[in-house]
């Protein structure tokens, strides 16, 4: 019997301590290291954006891969690269954790656009804003001391 999925990951991440750092002249550089990261993992990209602080990645995973090993190399090859690079020069590493939410077909056009407007998104709200509802949404208990 073969394995079939369909699990869209719509997962974010942030800087350390939140820190503006990402400029934009170079993000696009970025995402497109992490599609190369995701494509080697046999996984499917289907939206990266973000804005100074953080990321928003729309994804399905290969089902022998653990979310949270996918997370973690993204984190690290990533990392490394944006250091090798000297990409953003302030940059130091990403925050600890994650948050991924998952979504179903129905959702997945809202959830495309939704990262698409980061930019635009986060002129009117902050990152702690939009996590906090973000984890509301889903139903995901949190504590407050953690989003700042």
């Amino acid at each position: 019997m073969s394995t079939f999925t369909q699990i869209y990951y719509h997962i974010v991440f942030s800087t350390k301590n939140r820190e503006p750092v990402l400029k934009a002249q170079m993000r696009e550089e970025m995402f497109k290291y992490i599609r190369g990261i995701i494509k080697k993992k046999d996984c499917h990209l289907y939206r990266i954006n973000g804005v100074e602080d953080h990321l928003h990645i729309l994804t399905s995973l290969h089902p022998a891969i653990p979310l949270v090993d996918f997370v973690k190399d993204i984190k690290l090859a990533s990392s490394h690269w944006i250091k090798e690079k000297r990409v953003f020069p302030n940059f130091s590493h990403w925050q600890d954790g994650y948050s991924a939410f998952t979504h179903s077909e129905a959702e997945k056009h809202r959830i495309l656009g939704y990262i698409k407007a980061q930019v635009e998104h986060h002129k009117r709200v902050t990152f702690q804003e939009e996590l906090r509802k973000l984890l509301d949404e889903a139903g995901v208990e949190f504590d407050e001391k953690y989003l700042l």
